[in-house]
């Protein structure tokens, strides 16, 4: 296990890429990007492309097996989330959220409540999550900056 911080991006869906490499470069942090299928990524000596197999979960699994203190995850994906926060990584959604070990049990409850929900009345009556704004993306960035700050503090 390494020593070096390192931000795994799961990628497939993650609006907020672009951002994360000028946050990586500013900080000389590694960025590891885990999809499912392939995309462009920066030539940069910082920045890696790890494409895994379409099988269900394949891109959470590889990171959560990674997962560790000295790593950050970039995620809207609540389970993979948790896992993640129980490996000790700092996780952060895409709209600059955290989760953190006091706040990913809410919000594991309230994906189950509305994957209940849904089940139940059908997704035509429930609202996918807010769009995604230019207040999130300053919040993201934000938050990226102040956990690369707190992690080279840890060393």
């Amino acid at each position: 296990m390494t020593d070096a911080i390192q931000i795994f991006v799961d990628a497939d869906a993650c609006p907020v890429k672009d951002e994360i490499y000028r946050v990586a470069y500013r900080h000389e942090v590694a960025v590891i990007v885990v999809s499912n299928s392939h995309f462009r990524v920066p030539a940069h000596p910082l920045v890696s492309r790890i494409v895994v197999s379409d099988a269900f979960d394949a891109a959470d699994d590889y990171i959560a097996e990674r997962a560790a203190a000295r790593t950050v995850v970039i995620t809207s994906d609540i389970l993979l989330a948790d896992r993640c926060v129980k490996a000790d990584a700092s996780v952060l959604a895409a709209n600059g959220r955290p989760f953190t070990a006091d706040s990913i049990g809410a919000a594991v409850a309230t994906r189950a409540i509305m994957a209940d929900l849904r089940a139940g009345m059908g997704t035509e009556n429930i609202g996918g999550p807010p769009p995604f704004t230019k207040a999130d993306r300053s919040k993201f960035l934000s938050a990226l900056d102040d956990i690369l700050v707190r992690l080279k503090r840890q060393v």
